[in-house]
């Protein structure tokens, strides 16, 4: 009888332990990362991972992913909106084009038509790149209104022209 009063003693402090231990898991991960906002802005923006994760969250639920190999393919997406940064960076109005630069040096040019409805992703399939895909992570810049191999992984500056 005392063996399952001490087991009805400990139980809740069990549980609890559990569940803490559960809730930090499905945190955020700890990544070092920055994000460059630059170019034709009134404030340069630098976001660390961390601020990204902690800014409104923009879904993108079924956008067909293009692939330059293998079978397209359906994926949803989930991160901060392009336009909420580049508000906030205060992006000129007339913008044309936006060079998306990865951590290799890799650039690209977005034009503001492929850019548009574009977020910067921190997790793919509801699960964060950063855990799941490092090779291609921690973010991403997914832009629906062009095909995938637009995409830049590994971003780390989005350079922003004007005419």
């Amino acid at each position: 009888m005392r063996r399952f009063q001490r087991l009805r003693l400990w139980r809740p402090l069990l549980v609890l332990g559990l569940l803490l231990l559960g809730l930090s898991a499905c945190g955020t991960p700890n990544v070092d990362w920055q994000l460059q906002i630059s170019g034709a802005v009134s404030q340069p923006l630098s976001l660390s991972y961390g601020e990204l994760a902690d800014m409104p969250q923009t879904e993108l639920n079924d956008i067909l992913m293009e692939k330059s190999h293998g079978e397209d393919e359906y994926t949803s997406w989930s991160g901060v909106a392009l336009s909420d940064i580049l508000g906030q960076a205060g992006a000129s109005e007339d913008y044309v084009v936006l060079t998306a630069v990865a951590a290799d040096g890799y650039a690209i040019e977005i034009s503001r038509q492929e850019a548009e409805g574009g977020i910067i992703a921190l997790k793919s399939q509801g699960e964060w790149i950063a855990e799941t895909d490092p090779d291609h992570g921690p973010i991403r810049l997914v832009c629906p209104n062009a095909p995938s191999n637009r995409w830049v992984f590994q971003l780390q500056e989005i350079q922003v022209v004007a005419p």
